[in-house]
């Protein structure tokens, strides 16, 4: 496990390995600077002992300063560049996840909560962030500060060096026994913050349903008992860090105890110099800082390792509908709009009974086919079979003769304008809306379209019409507002096949016939209507009955009236209704 981190960790660097050599090289500098300027201050004492004059002092003076602006300079480079690294990485980091996510099929976001894929992308990158720029900046700095400046003290007096030193393996140890206790309360923190997150996501796109129903006391409990669960997780690892760090630095100030103490009497030994001694205090502190650092390093490290498990974790998951290897190009102009069902079946994962079973069809080029039955007779399911939104089985379904698994995924969706039931609409202007699959499309064209789907007139009685923003997702239009909006987009960019999920249940039964008659009489457009509405079903040239997924019936309206069976139960049904509304 530390070793794959590792190598994830090796990998958000390779690509900026320059500026990682150039921040290393800074650093060793700055470090070597460190532990020469302390020998140079005692051998500028051990020889103004000797022979003082103003002259030497100057020098000493001048030199110390410009090597101290050399190593300032050297040091806030290495900061730059290693920070740099940091932010860079957060950026790339974000773009890849966001890349990935667009790979991914609709079910991977029905059991992974939007607000849980907003914490990864934004607080555990950031975690990842200050891995790659503190913790990383930070364990080279403290392997240079020892690599170099305990040479150097043992160079002036061995044993002396060691007493001073000696407690650090034990300050060392005491890092690692609390290191895993870190790791766990701040994996802890993360998962109550992507739950209180995905409650807020919620909350804030349910506020009217929240409102309807009076449920602002009980969601105000949720927030809190929520909020409270990551407070309490915050203090733990607080507690934890409070105590931690303290001892740490108290442990490191030890080693400046002992040399303050035993450095004396050696000097009047003559043992070592008032130079050597100065230089030694010197030394030491140099090392108190980066040991002392270290709790908040393996702190960051901790975070950031619990953060790159949490982000991999995307990654990991590859999308199971993509291109085959050996994809077929189908060009848009190029299809007609066939499709066919080859004993099609499809199971959702964690289920034992079939969302489709057996099903088979054609739809013709130019033919409008009405898909009726009760709900949760696998509709919808064959809606999003259709465009490759499931991962079905090749040898299945079949557009223009050709398997849809085998087509470019591109290809087959561009041959496709999907309305699903959920009208969703972007937080941007009416018309970017009705443009969204294609934006460069002109205010004309946008306004035909609106037409054809009856919302024109109201459009120009909104404040600013074709510039009005709709609010997130459409919040500022009515459902058959709605609806006809996500109707217009998917007619805009004028695919050969059109399939709409239950996409006019909002909408009248006048206004969707009237719909209904202009897409019929679009030449060559295939048309899959799924709809509760029987009299607007009523008007196209076919009618599939499905019931616990699959087709019992097929034919036109005046057949299947005549027909023992589903359909002629769900009209009676249907005129009943009209009579008594």
């Amino acid at each position: 496990m530390v070793n794959r981190r590792l190598k994830k960790l090796w990998g958000y660097l390779l690509p900026h390995w320059r500026m990682v050599l150039a921040g290393v090289v800074a650093l060793l500098i700055v470090n070597a600077l460190g532990v020469y300027i302390p020998l140079l201050i005692r051998d500028s004492i051990d020889d103004l002992q000797k022979a003082f004059n103003f002259g030497k002092v100057w020098y000493y003076v001048v030199l110390i300063l410009v090597l101290s602006s050399l190593m300032w300079v050297s040091r806030m480079l290495s900061r730059i560049w290693l920070f740099g690294i940091g932010r860079q990485i957060e950026f790339d980091l974000k773009q890849k996840i966001f890349q990935h996510l667009l790979l991914l099929e609709p079910s991977y976001f029905a059991t992974h909560t939007s607000g849980d894929l907003i914490n990864r992308a934004t607080s555990d990158v950031e975690n990842i962030r200050r891995l790659v720029g503190f913790a990383v900046l930070s364990i080279i700095n403290t392997i240079f500060a020892y690599v170099l400046t305990l040479p150097a003290m043992f160079a002036i007096n061995i044993p002396l060096s060691l007493m001073a030193i000696g407690v650090y393996p034990l300050m060392l140890i005491t890092v690692q026994l609390f290191s895993k206790q870190l790791r766990d309360q701040q994996q802890e923190v993360q998962e109550k913050l992507s739950d209180l997150s995905e409650l807020i996501q919620e909350d804030v796109s349910g506020m009217a349903l929240i409102k309807i129903y009076a449920q602002e006391e009980n969601e105000r409990l949720a927030f809190k008992f929520k909020n409270y669960r990551l407070l309490n997780a915050n203090l733990k690892l607080a507690r934890t860090r409070t105590l931690l760090f303290p001892l740490v630095e108290g442990l490191s100030t030890v080693g400046l105890l002992i040399l303050l103490i035993f450095g004396p009497k050696m000097i009047s030994s003559g043992a070592i110099t008032i130079g050597d001694f100065l230089a030694l205090i010197i030394l030491v502190e140099r090392l108190v800082f980066p040991t002392a650092l270290l709790g908040f390093t393996i702190s960051a490290y901790q975070r950031g390792e619990v953060s790159i498990d949490r982000v991999d974790a995307i990654f990991q998951v590859t999308p199971n509908i993509k291109d085959h290897p050996n994809s077929i190009v189908l060009p848009r102009e190029e299809v007609k709009g066939k499709i066919t069902a080859k004993n099609l079946s499809y199971t959702y994962a964690g289920s034992a009974t079939p969302a489709l079973k057996n099903v088979n069809f054609t739809i013709y080029p130019g033919e409008t086919v009405a898909i009726v039955g009760p709900i949760g007779s696998g509709k919808s399911t064959l809606a999003n079979a259709i465009p490759r939104l499931l991962d079905i089985q090749e040898g299945q379904l079949f557009l223009d003769g050709y398997d849809i698994t085998q087509l470019r995924l591109e290809d087959l969706r561009g041959a496709i304008a999907y309305v699903p039931q959920d009208s969703f609409l972007f937080s941007s202007t009416v018309r970017n809306n009705i443009r969204y699959g294609d934006p460069f499309k002109e205010q004309p064209e946008v306004e035909y379209v609106a037409k054809q789907v009856q919302i024109h007139p109201e459009i120009l009685n909104f404040p600013q019409q074709y510039d009005t923003l709709v609010g997130e997702r459409g919040i500022t239009l009515s459902g058959g507002q709605r609806q006809r909006t996500a109707l217009a987009r998917a007619l805009l960019v004028d695919a050969p096949v059109l399939i709409l999920d239950d996409a006019l249940s909002s909408v009248d039964n006048q206004t969707a016939t009237l719909i209904l008659n202009y897409l019929s009489s679009e030449r060559g457009k295939t048309v899959i209507f799924i709809s509760h509405q029987l009299s607007a079903a009523a008007t196209t040239d076919r009618i599939f009955v499905m019931d616990r997924g699959q087709i019992l019936q097929m034919g036109t309206h005046a057949e299947l009236i005549d027909q023992p069976g589903l359909y002629q139960s769900l009209w009676k049904q249907h005129q009943l209704e009209e009579i008594l509304s």
